[in-house]
């Protein structure tokens, strides 16, 4: 056949038609698919399949175009088609015009996404986390709402807590309807009370509804100006004023909450709407104290963290049977060794038996059993009753990003079950999407499932939220050394020791410094972290990592025993997946102690 006549019999069996036919049909697929899919949580793997799929289908549908042809007699061979049997001119119109109308549509969703996934500009100086948008979504689901701090009109500047703890609560009750998407605080907090671009945040959260509000706090008295906004139209639903006695607080907050679960028409179970309506205390000043406690423990520093115990007791101390105030206690406690505020065997103990008290109140506080579960993962290293534990306040609680983002980070990447890791972390950003650690525990998952690349991109997007976030900055570090960049790294861990006197900073310097050669400075760094012990805690693992560097692998281990004889598990529960500790593998002492920690049997990942 010469070359002429190929390509006209290319032509006559619709070869190019199906070609592009099957283009736009693969394209749809691949989009399609890559939107839906997760919103199930299906693992990544299953998109990658179709896309290989249909890769591969692409030149057998060739083939099967020009080996066969459609004829009134069904399919035949083409060599065995009489040109008066064919019927593949027909066929070939029929495809042009699937094809028209799918390249329409595919046309459609093309411009859909650009107009909606444009990306906002890089922030300069000064810019806010507001005018960085995340991913943007493709279906925003009605069912949604963010509320937006609440204005404090009180006189008495000192207040604030008061409406902070109102959008609080309100948000919480709120979070316990499984049929509704609620934003955490965590990303709300980052806009003011009454902006003026709306759809703008609604967009950047992923939400198609707004609550404002406002609190005025004066002697015994409250009140509360709320409006509820469809953030597309700009346009208010419900507005409403409550003007009520401190003592009838919890009631305006029930209410606000019931109504709007129905402006949004959520489906409320039994349980569901007793939680909404529930009363914590009766005692007024037990929750005036315990709004002060959620308010320094919303600015999570190791001085701040200690404020909050001492509200949280306090408003123990006016009604011992707070269940809240327990709850807010045991994650005061649980968090604190990790701000350098105290060692794990003196904090976590308390943690844990707060934990115990709030749930023998109601143990139906996700609150509380997200703490036991953090404590059993990381005090214990039972991360199996860890594990069921956070399953459970998931279910008490579905729209909380904390017991994802610890479900992820505590107990499943340390076990190695990093695609469900994954799969918890891209839940918690939902929920939460302007969170910095949030987007940092992202990228340390991407980086557990070996995709070096996304990694890197996420935590440079963390850093482009807020370069001052010191966690972003090393786990960017230690991603650059992982890719062999070590000077690169060196300079990321620098920056990061110029913003935070953390000692974990000290400790990678002094391992990266160790491992290129600079000995010297390494054995500096490790003489200040000794003195820094002797002074006050300070993780054990830090100084593992320098002897690491060093080349000392004895003494490493030594520091590591003794780590876990603290009960450290914030920086040994990943013991198996941690690549700082990698020149270690093979020591017998150290898998030991990795046994003891994540035994072999409890560990899904590959072998080391």
């Amino acid at each position: 056949m010469s070359e002429r006549n190929f390509f006209a019999e290319l032509k006559r069996r619709n070869v190019y038609k199906v070609a592009v036919a099957y283009a736009v049909v693969g394209w749809l697929v691949i989009q399609i698919s890559s939107t839906v899919l997760p919103t199930f949580h299906a693992p990544e793997w299953v998109v990658q399949t179709l896309v290989v799929l249909v890769a591969l289908g692409f030149p057998i549908a060739l083939v099967l175009a020009w080996a066969f042809e459609l004829t009134p007699d069904g399919i035949k061979r083409a060599e065995d088609v009489a040109p008066h049997e064919s019927i593949t001119p027909k066929t070939g119109r029929k495809l042009v015009g699937i094809t028209v109308v799918l390249a329409v549509i595919a046309a459609g969703l093309f411009a859909f996404q650009f107009l909606r996934g444009k990306p906002a500009a890089t922030p300069g100086p000064g810019a806010t986390v507001a005018s960085v948008a995340p991913p943007a979504l493709l279906l925003i689901p009605e069912k949604s709402i963010a509320v937006l701090p609440f204005e404090s009109l009180s006189e008495d500047k000192s207040n604030a807590y008061f409406a902070e703890g109102i959008q609080d609560e309100i948000l919480t009750r709120l979070a316990k309807v499984a049929d509704l998407k609620v934003i955490s605080r965590t990303s709300t907090q980052h806009f003011k009370s009454s902006p003026d671009n709306l759809p703008q945040i609604a967009r950047q959260l992923g939400v198609a509804h707004i609550l404002e509000g406002s609190v005025q706090k004066f002697n015994d008295q409250a009140r509360v100006n709320v409006q509820l906004i469809n953030a597309a139209t700009d346009t208010h639903l419900w507005a409403e004023t409550f003007d009520r006695k401190l003592t009838d607080i919890f009631v305006v907050e029930s209410e606000i909450a019931k109504t709007i679960a129905e402006a949004l028409q959520a489906k409320l179970t039994g349980s569901e709407k007793a939680a909404m309506s529930k009363k914590p205390t009766d005692n007024p000043e037990a929750y005036e104290l315990y709004l002060k406690g959620r308010f320094f423990w919303n600015k999570r520093t190791a001085a701040d963290l200690r404020k909050s115990i001492d509200y949280f007791n306090q408003a123990i101390a006016k009604d011992s049977n707070y269940a809240l105030a327990y709850a807010g206690l045991s994650q005061s406690w649980l968090v604190i060794p990790a701000y350098n505020g105290g060692a794990p065997v003196d904090a976590c103990p308390q943690a844990e038996t707060a934990a115990r008290k709030a749930l023998a109140i109601d143990n139906t506080l996700s609150e509380a059993v997200a703490s036991l579960a953090s404590y059993k993962a990381l005090y214990e290293f039972d991360f199996a009753d860890a594990l069921k534990e956070y399953e459970r306040a998931i279910q008490l609680n579905p729209n909380d990003a904390t017991p994802h983002h610890w479900l992820a980070v505590d107990t499943l990447a340390n076990t190695g079950q990093h695609e469900r890791e994954l799969a918890e972390m891209k839940r918690a950003l939902e929920l939460d999407p302007l969170s910095l650690v949030l987007h940092t525990n992202l990228g340390n998952a991407y980086l557990h499932n070996a995709r070096l690349n996304d990694a890197i991109a996420e935590f440079r997007k963390t850093l482009e939220l807020d370069d001052s976030f010191y966690f972003a900055q090393w786990s960017y570090g230690m991603a650059l050394e992982l890719q062999g960049r070590i000077p690169d790294a060196i300079a990321q861990y620098e920056k990061a020791a110029t913003i935070t006197d953390d000692p974990i900073i000290q400790g990678l310097l002094g391992r990266a410094y160790g491992i290129t050669g600079r000995k010297e400075e390494a054995r500096r760094i490790l003489e200040h972290l000794r003195q820094l012990r002797g002074q006050h805690y300070i993780a054990a693992y830090t100084l593992a990592l320098v002897y690491v560097g060093l080349g000392d692998k004895t003494e490493a281990v030594n520091w590591l025993e003794q780590g876990y004889r603290e009960h450290d598990g914030n920086s040994l529960s990943g013991i198996r997946i941690d690549p700082l500790l990698a020149p270690l593998h093979g020591d017998a002492r150290f898998e030991a102690l990795a046994e003891k920690i994540v035994p072999a049997t409890q560990f899904h990942g590959p072998p080391k």
